[in-house]
């Protein structure tokens, strides 16, 4: 599957570093919805950074690995709608796996621009 070009999930555009998500679970903003808790934080990255946590409460891995490809491509579409500057930490809750993806799509969007919204 071909994606257009600079459309992609580079690696640093990702939290991969379990330090990166302890620090921004204990000291960012959350945000929480009906099927996700949203943390973000500033960094000093220059682009916005994603990390995703889907527990097995969720469903088993197929369904897991769905939710975290939905979220990928949500994140990846509204990447240019985030402040710059900005790590994002989505943890899924048990009824992210009913979602289709343009629910999924306006959930994330109306936590993102309602977490731009709130400064310090």
């Amino acid at each position: 599957m071909a994606t257009a070009v600079g459309a992609g999930f580079p690696k640093k555009a990702r939290l991969r570093k379990r330090p990166e998500f302890i620090n921004l679970s204990r000291s960012g903003k959350k945000l929480h919805t009906t099927h996700f808790v949203v943390i973000t934080k500033e960094s000093d990255q220059r682009e916005a950074r994603l990390g995703i946590t889907v527990s097995s409460k969720v469903g088993n891995a197929v369904v897991r690995n769905q939710v975290k490809r939905f979220l990928r491509e949500c994140f990846r579409q509204l990447r240019h709608e985030i402040v710059p500057a900005q790590d994002v930490l989505i943890i899924a809750r048990k009824g992210a796996a009913s979602l289709s993806l343009p629910q999924l799509a306006s959930e994330i969007r109306e936590c993102l621009t309602h977490s731009r919204g709130r400064k310090k």
